[in-house]
């Protein structure tokens, strides 16, 4: 078997080191599934992305360390940042086919790029006695859709959290929730911020999560009576996430930095 290319790529950061580092491995064909999951829990990231010409558009998949799943934001923005700079270097947008839908993401202002991606609609849901345990605190609300989200009253709720993992794994299990967002008003230009953990699929704590904000979009847009929000995950690397909602899509934009290159070496 030929040698797999590998890039790793900082997602959602001007700044190498920071924002959330995804593996991506372009293919000419489909490897088997379980090839790629083996590969995606030898990298060890939150997402390694495997995607596959197919026409004029990409098939794109994500892979955590233990699981396949149907969306991710960071590794979609890293994939198209691999395409423009590295594979097609004249190319100015991409289509992908992915589990969740299509997206495109294309050149935005000076390096970031900008992805059109769906809005996930979420509803107030009645408190759940497992969460302040699991986070270590109490939310104020409590919303439920593809995650469980909790809203905090302020940045500081957020930055003190001391999470539980085996009790939000459970909890998401149980639930069936796909992760667990922790969320609230931002200051000083940042609309809202964010921490997000999904320790049920091998990622105690996410950098940066494209996926839940496009959960949080919409419920930051209706509270706060704007279209276009700029937020940060306060993760230990951190990350800045822009936004516009536009119905039941979410205009996404952010940076990324190229780490390394390499081959997988395969028998």
């Amino acid at each position: 078997m030929p040698a797999i290319p590998i890039y790793q790529i900082d997602a959602f950061t001007d700044q190498l080191f920071r924002g959330n580092p995804a593996a991506v491995c372009p293919l000419r064909a489909w490897l088997d599934a379980g090839l790629m999951q083996r590969i995606a829990n030898e990298n060890n990231l939150s997402e390694t992305a495997f995607f596959v010409p197919e026409g004029d558009y990409f098939r794109l998949r994500w892979f955590t360390p233990t699981v396949e799943v149907n969306f991710c934001g960071h590794a979609t923005l890293a994939s198209a940042y691999v395409l423009f700079y590295f594979l097609d270097k004249e190319r100015e947008q991409v289509v992908f086919e992915t589990r969740r839908g299509r997206f495109t993401v294309e050149k935005s202002r000076g390096s970031a790029l900008l992805m059109n991606l769906p809005a996930e609609p979420s509803a107030a849901c009645e408190p759940l006695p497992e969460l302040p345990q699991g986070l270590g605190a109490a939310p104020v609300e409590t919303h439920s859709g593809p995650f469980l989200m909790a809203v905090f009253g302020s940045a500081r709720d957020i930055t003190g959290l001391k999470p539980d993992m085996p009790t939000l794994a459970e909890l998401c299990r149980k639930q069936g929730s796909e992760g667990v967002i922790a969320t609230a008003p931002g200051e000083g230009g940042c609309d809202f911020v964010s921490r997000f953990f999904d320790p049920a699929h091998g990622i105690p704590e996410d950098p940066v999560t494209g996926s839940a904000h496009c959960m949080m979009a919409p419920y930051w847009a209706e509270r706060l009576g704007k279209s276009t929000l700029a937020a940060r995950q306060l993760s230990e690397r951190g990350g800045a996430v822009k936004m516009r909602v536009q119905g039941e899509r979410i205009l996404m934009e952010g940076e990324c930095r190229f780490y390394m290159k390499g081959e997988i070496a395969l028998p």
